[in-house]
């Protein structure tokens, strides 16, 4: 239900312009028996009376629906044949770009009166005072006032008696045509575990990512988990189920993983324990937030910055739910933004900045890669008003040009010209325009 309420906020309030509606499909097949398939459907109904508790319209996310063979063809057209009578339809809410949401958040929130600060590190946590790290300079200082642990996979570094567990989540990604071209999401069940599924999910400039896995991952790189090839095997034969070509390491041109900050319950795999979130408030201990997933970031902020106002005093009442992230903006708006579409869906309102930057130099307005839809102004904007401050933070952490493989190295070299470009011109750029604004 937290999550339905969540994902009502940011359709029609807090990021209409980075959150909208997909179709999903799950697939009736040779291996989706009648009893299984009617299950299925109760669940997804289910759901969608969470849907109705959370206020979103039936014109935002409509009720599922069964579709037939050859509605289902249409919607993802590589999908096998064998055995097909249909899909299960239903919508739910996509994100364009995870990236897009955190910068937009560290924005809005500067908006608001806050610094942002990036490339440090923290350490030495209690309640009033932490040490800070600058990691490119090496300088350090100490910070005073109300400090919020919300480290992720790091809170128990932090937190005495927190017990965390991190699950690791693998992505794979394919060319679409490899898969038909989908236009829906793919569901496919994952077998012997009831209520678990694998998604071929389209993304822009002709991808698909094909995740996700819920493995325990102890002691795993938390800034840049490896795919390990069983979980590489376990994605692509469960997703060959549900479709007319078998899928073989050779169509697989990215990998990535995350990892779930989980907190501990006794028992059973990482996919049993609970994705609510945990509040700690010890006396003499920083705020400490952990658990919970992106969906329910907002509430995981409110609780924590709730916490803190309390300590000092305050009892003001959180207005997050209500206000627009920058950029955002409603359907009708975002269609007169002047600016390319590829643009719109990933900078909203401010797109038009990105664009007066493109038309300072032909090589600005240009894509940074053959196929792909980000030109290389996205990439000096992400310096001059994004903060980003060394090339992997512009193709991995402000853009998503990294995630093929074959792309990384002409991507890299791209950032290190924008960054140069940037500091040669931002002067005179900040002159004639803030383009930096927050």
């Amino acid at each position: 239900m937290e999550s339905a309420r969540e994902r009502h906020h940011l359709l029609t309030r807090v990021a209409p312009d980075l959150v909208r509606p997909v179709p999903f499909l799950i697939p009736l097949d040779a291996t989706t028996r009648p009893a299984l398939a009617a299950l299925l459907a109760a669940g997804i109904h289910a759901g969608d009376l969470l849907r109705v508790a959370a206020l979103t319209p039936g014109s935002a996310l409509p009720r599922p629906r069964r579709i037939g063979t050859t509605e289902a063809l249409a919607l993802a057209p590589g999908l096998t044949t064998d055995g097909l009578r249909g899909a299960i339809l239903y919508l739910d809410g996509q994100l364009e770009d995870d990236a897009r949401l955190v910068v937009g958040l560290a924005r809005t929130a500067a908006a608001h009166g806050a610094d942002i600060v990036t490339r440090c590190a923290a350490s030495d946590l209690t309640a009033d005072c932490v040490q800070l790290t600058d990691l490119l300079t090496g300088q350090t200082l100490t910070a005073r006032g109300m400090v919020v642990n919300a480290t992720g996979v790091w809170a128990a570094d932090h937190a005495p008696g927190l017990a965390m567990t991190a699950s690791r989540g693998s992505h794979l990604v394919v060319r679409a045509a490899s898969l038909g071209w989908p236009r829906a999401v793919v569901s496919t069940a994952v077998p012997g575990h009831f209520g678990r599924f694998v998604f071929a999910i389209p993304h822009a400039d002709g991808l698909v990512h094909i995740g996700l896995t819920d493995e325990p991952a102890p002691g795993v790189d938390g800034i840049a988990p490896a795919v390990p090839d069983a979980d590489e095997t376990f994605l692509l034969e469960t997703m060959s189920r549900a479709f007319a070509r078998r899928l073989t390491p050779a169509d697989v041109v990215g990998r990535y993983a995350g990892l779930r900050p989980l907190v501990s319950a006794a028992g059973g795999g990482t996919a049993d324990i609970s994705r609510r979130h945990l509040l700690l408030t010890p006396d003499g201990g920083p705020v400490t937030i952990a658990g919970g997933k992106l969906t329910t970031y907002r509430v995981m902020a409110r609780d924590a910055v709730d916490a803190v106002a309390r300590r000092l005093g305050s009892a003001a009442p959180s207005c997050t739910a209500d206000l627009p992230l920058l950029g955002a903006a409603g359907a009708a708006m975002l269609r007169s933004v002047a600016a390319p579409p590829e643009l719109v869906r990933r900078y909203g309102t401010l797109a038009p900045d990105v664009q007066a930057l493109a038309a300072l130099d032909p090589w600005l307005a240009a894509p940074v890669l053959p196929g792909r839809s980000t030109i290389a102004a996205e990439l000096v904007y992400g310096v001059l008003a994004e903060g980003a401050l060394t090339a992997e933070d512009l193709v991995e952490r402000r853009t998503r040009l990294s995630l093929v493989d074959a792309d990384r190295a002409v991507a890299l070299a791209a950032a290190h010209r924008a960054l140069d470009w940037a500091a040669s011109t931002h002067g005179r750029l900040s002159a004639a325009r803030p383009l930096a604004r927050p």
